[in-house]
This record gives structure tokens, sequence and C-alpha cells, in this order.
């Protein structure tokens, strides 16, 4: 029979252990206002969550066709101060004319002397799991002629926690500074994304979740307690009807 005292410690660790397990599946629309680390897509109008931001990537180009060749997103540099600016570059092919890597740089210089304090550059490119050693061979020689200053990250797929080898991850972690998991597709999270979060543990190299603006999302503390996690970044979207 319980005594009163443990009656009451049994109740306190149920109630403690509904609440933990409700903060884990609790969710919510993704709230902009509540990030600081955002990207900001071609035809996405400015938001007034900019203002708190302290970590911005920006679409500046896309490599298209084949060989793939450089189109520019933006007319001109915006003056951003003091933020640290990641310039995206969205590829639709790792064959590039030998011009891009120059052009690349070049916009580089063009945001510098606008007075933006560029951190780096991201390569937005979806590789598939199973080419993952070709797409880390690609980014390898791409670092190599990237200036050391700017750090190199890159988008990935939730697969890639779940389904890529060991060997083909760490070859990723040795050249790339993060890698940004992309938990949606256009306006809605990945349905069933949960159960890619639960290998998250393989990814050695640091990495940051991307969330969609207005998406679902499960807050899991568990993500957070992973060293190698650094944080969110949110996709703004412009408003319905916009």
């Amino acid at each position: 029979m319980l005594t009163r005292l443990s009656l009451g410690v049994a109740l306190l660790a149920s109630i403690g252990g509904c609440e933990r397990e409700a903060a884990r599946t609790v969710c919510a629309p993704v709230d902009a206002a509540h990030y600081d680390a955002f990207w900001l897509w071609a035809g996405v109008k400015p938001q007034p969550v900019l203002e708190q931001a302290k970590r911005l990537y920006i679409l500046e180009a896309e490599v298209v066709g084949r060989p793939g060749r450089l189109a520019a997103q933006r007319e001109a540099a915006p003056r951003l101060g003091t933020l640290p600016v990641f310039l995206v570059i969205r590829v639709e092919t790792l064959d590039w004319v030998p011009e891009v890597e120059a052009q690349i740089l070049s916009a580089i210089t063009a945001w510098e002397r606008n007075g933006t304090r560029v951190a780096g550059l991201q390569i937005d490119f979806d590789a598939r799991t199973r080419q993952l050693d070709r797409y880390a061979g690609f980014l390898k020689s791409l670092r190599e002629r990237l200036p050391r200053r700017y750090a190199l990250s890159v988008t990935g797929l939730l697969d890639w926690s779940a389904n890529a080898d060991s060997q083909s991850l760490n070859a990723l972690g040795q050249v790339v500074d993060e890698v940004v998991l992309q938990t949606y597709q256009g306006r809605a999270t990945v349905a069933g994304y949960d159960q890619y979060l639960d290998r998250l543990k393989r990814l050695h190299v640091p990495f940051r979740l991307g969330l969609v603006q207005g998406g679902d999302w499960c807050a899991r503390p568990d993500i957070a307690e992973n060293p190698a996690f650094k944080g969110y970044v949110v996709f703004l979207l412009n408003s319905r009807g916009s």
C-alpha cells in the first residue's frame, strides 16, 4: 500500500512526465518573431522581424542551365550594416562554366563595397542522399578557391541524417562550416519530419534547422541539447495574396 508521501511523489513524477511529454508534442505555427536568423528570397518583401535578425541568408543568384551559368536575382546590394550576411547561390547543376566562381566572388566584393558584412557563402542544392559523396567532392573544390575568411554553408535534406552513409557525412563535415537542414517544402512543413529528427545525432558537422514561416513545428528539448545544433533559420514568406 502506498503511503501518503510515496503517493505524492508518484503523482508529482506523473505530472512532471506529462509536462515533459507535452513539451515534446505540442505544435504551433512558426512565428518568425521568435527567431533571429532568416532566409530572404527574391520577391519576398522585407518584414519587421528583420530588425531583430542576427544572421541573414539572402538569395543572390542561381546557377541554371547545363552547363550552369550564373543568373543574378538582385539588381543591387542593399545596405545591411554590420549584420552577418550569407549570400545564397541556388544551384540546379554542379557542372558550372569556369566563369561562375569568379562571378560569385565579384558579387561578394560588390556587397562588401556597399558596406555589407559578408560572413559567407551558402550553396542551396538538393543533393540526393546517394550522391552525397560527389557533392562533398564538389564542395571541397569550391572551398579551396573561396577565401578562408568566408564560411561555407550548405542547405541539406532531412533524409541525409537518416539514410546517408557515415563516410559521406564525415566527408561533408570536413569541408563545410554548417549544414542547414530544410524541414519544409513550399509553404508547409514536411509530413513525418519528426522521425528524421531522431537521427540527427549522426551529424557531427554544425547544423541548423530550416523552418518555414507559418509552418507547423514541435520544439524538442533533445535537439537543443545536441552540441552540433546551432539554431534555426526561418524561410520568410509573403502573406497570401500579396
